[in-house]
């Protein structure tokens, strides 16, 4: 197992943890992503990845969704579909749980696929959501796909950073005191203008371009 995290004593913890659920385990810490890189990745069978790092090369995570795991800060990070994350902001006991419950119920590559639902959401335990698989023949989403085909409108960016936050369409619609079909006919443009195929891809954007702070 690979943790990637820069925060050394956050990274120390981990791995101290996951060596005292699985003392078999070989769990080797990095403190970036290129550090990871020097190395044979293909090797780890798990990867828990820090938030920010995760978002700054997605075009390596993202394919390997079963495998990554991000580890948040408490509630920074909006809910993402394709994303299995871990709150590292709780005692110990709530992370061992956490750890043991992504043991229970797999990653998804074998019979056990992780639930859509959130288990015990709002009490630190870990978000399991399915991941989102590319269709055959399709391209997996890279960090590329981010690129803007034409510039945004502040209107636009407003709605890419409320939608990042989790807010619904109709909840973005009374912040910023516009229509739903307005916030809708944006969404739209935000997916053309972002060449977006879901809304991990909007998080991505505003992760990456500094509208939507992670708090790491």
């Amino acid at each position: 197992m690979a943790v990637v995290e820069p925060n050394v004593l956050a990274c120390m913890g981990l791995e101290n943890t996951l060596r005292k659920i699985i003392p078999i385990a070989e769990v080797c810490t990095f403190a970036s992503y290129e550090a990871l890189m020097e190395t044979n990745a293909e090797d780890f069978a798990h990867f828990f990845v820090a938030a920010r790092i995760y978002f700054e090369h997605t075009h390596f995570f993202r394919r390997r969704p079963f495998a990554t795991i991000v580890l948040t800060n408490g509630e920074n990070l909006p809910p993402t579909p394709g994303l299995l994350t871990l709150n590292v902001c709780q005692s110990e006991e709530c992370l061992i749980k956490s750890l043991l419950e992504f043991h229970a119920f797999g990653h998804g590559a074998g019979p056990h696929r992780p639930r859509t639902t959130t288990p015990t959401e709002g009490h630190g335990h870990a978000q399991f959501r399915r991941p989102t698989m590319s269709h055959p023949g399709e391209t997996p989403p890279t960090q590329e796909t981010t690129e803007l085909k034409s510039p945004l409108t502040l209107r636009e960016i407003e709605v890419a950073t409320h939608l990042a936050r989790g807010y619904t369409n109709k909840e973005v619609a009374d912040q910023l005191n516009i229509s739903l079909s307005t916030v809708i006919t944006h969404r739209k443009n935000l997916m053309l203008k972002l060449g977006a195929h879901s809304l991990s891809d909007i998080i991505i954007y505003a992760v990456m371009n500094g509208h939507l702070d992670l708090g790491v």
